[in-house]
């Protein structure tokens, strides 16, 4: 999935001059990890990983079924054309 987090110009000219500047190397490509530290999301990252397996651990069978049909009937589910 795309980060979706860079701040790009809205103006359309404004976004061909940037593509250019990067693209020329007169300009540093938007990094999206700028102004987050990094400890931070290390952290994040690490509580982010674990937290499924906990969440499981907690539930109980019936709860994990429930759980895992409702997620499925959101995969699934399509929304009418409108």
């Amino acid at each position: 999935m795309p980060d979706r987090s860079r701040k790009r110009p809205r103006d359309v000219n404004a976004i061909a001059r940037q593509i250019v500047d990067e693209a020329t190397g007169e300009a540093p490509p938007l990094d999206p990890d700028d102004g987050k530290d990094p400890a931070a999301v290390a952290l994040g990252r690490k509580g982010g990983l674990k937290g499924g397996k906990a969440r499981a651990a907690k539930m109980s069978a019936k709860e994990r079924s429930e759980a895992a049909r409702k997620a499925a009937k959101a995969r699934w589910h399509t929304q009418p054309n409108t």
